[in-house]
């Protein structure tokens, strides 16, 4: 209620009102060009400019639709979801272009040899998460590179963000409060739309539940080894570069649709920007892409009981964390040098 009759109408003329605000800064940043010709105030200012216009303009869009679609918003048919899924992906490919140039944002993404054979199927997507604006840019690919409708599980507190909101609220994303009655109560959420897949949707998940951070890597190998649960603990000691996946999701999904495809998806490139301090010195990214890199798991591949379903998942988070060492070495990077990265010290090594 405080959402809808409070903050997304004060929100439309609020946003040019910010815009200025950042325009103003961008150019107050751009005095500093005999200093430093990295820009940074200006390029981050020009782009927090731009993305607070497009959600404006994303409301705007969804409330436009909202009065010229009473019937198909009463069927909730597919004009109204291609209506929405094209606001989405204007944005979305709007946003990704804009911070290529302002801040150097690269994509770079590597299809298995496999591709093809997904064709008009639902699919479950397991992606890591880790780094900044990485699931912005795995939805967009999921949009705009594969024409797949995102069904996204993604957390509560994005609800506060008006034009995200309204938009994905309308393309049955699932949002998951911080705290709930327990596992069972978000996992039956999850399972629910799981069961309303079909056509080209794809179920986005992150089985980590938050960034990959080396702090939050810690946090969790932390509660593993008072919980002393040791398979688990051992599997996260050996794979620094992932948070421990959190099963009770993915298993709400695979009990609800056995016949789901799976695609498990990795990315690097900007998961040591894990402060807004490194973030800073990091700009502009010239020279350090997203690189994105999945693999496809028929149906027929993935165990039909739960414990399997775990010991398959684990096994798959465990490639993910060897794909991107392999990513580290081939960039001549060492093992350590994410940990090294993290502004609150060293994580140590895996032996003590």
């Amino acid at each position: 209620m405080v959402r809808r009759a409070v903050l997304d109408p004060l929100w439309l003329p609020l946003a040019p009102v910010v815009a200025v605000v950042f325009l103003v800064t961008a150019a107050i940043g751009a005095l500093a060009w005999p200093v430093t010709r990295r820009q940074r105030v200006s390029r981050l200012a020009l782009l927090g400019a731009l993305y607070v216009l497009l959600d404006a303009g994303m409301l705007v869009a969804c409330t436009g639709l909202w009065l010229r679609h009473p019937i198909a918003r009463a069927r909730d048919d597919d004009r109204w979801q291609a209506a929405h899924l094209g606001v989405l992906r204007w944005t979305l490919r709007t946003l990704r272009s804009a911070a290529t140039r302002l801040v150097g944002f690269t994509l770079e993404v590597e299809d298995p040899p496999g591709a093809a054979r997904m064709e008009d199927r639902p699919v479950l997507v397991l992606a890591r998460h880790a780094g900044p604006g990485d699931s912005f840019a795995l939805v967009e690919l999921l949009l705009s590179r594969y024409d797949r409708r995102p069904r996204i599980v993604l957390k509560e507190v994005l609800r506060w963000d008006p034009g995200l909101d309204i938009v994905l609220g309308r393309l049955s994303a699932c949002f998951l409060p911080a705290r709930s009655a327990g596992d069972d109560d978000l996992a039956d959420r999850v399972a629910g739309l799981a069961r309303g897949l079909r056509g080209r949707d794809a179920l986005l998940l992150f089985p980590e539940g938050g960034n990959w951070t080396p702090r939050r890597h810690l946090r969790a190998l932390g509660r593993l080894l008072r919980r002393a649960d040791w398979p688990v603990t051992a599997d996260a000691v050996r794979n620094r570069y992932v948070l421990p996946p959190r099963p009770a999701g993915v298993l709400a999904c695979l009990a609800a649709r056995p016949d789901l495809d799976v695609a498990v998806v990795a990315h690097t490139g900007l998961d040591d920007l894990v402060t807004p301090a490194l973030l800073w010195q990091a700009l502009p990214l010239a020279g350090r892409p997203m690189t994105v890199r999945w693999w496809y798991e028929p149906a027929s591949t993935v165990p039909s009981d739960a414990d399997g379903q775990y010991r398959w998942l684990r096994d798959q988070w465990g490639l993910v964390d060897s794909w991107i060492e392999g990513m580290f070495n081939q960039r001549g990077e060492g093992r350590g040098q994410l940990t090294r990265a993290d502004a609150d010290g060293t994580q140590p090594d895996p032996g003590s």
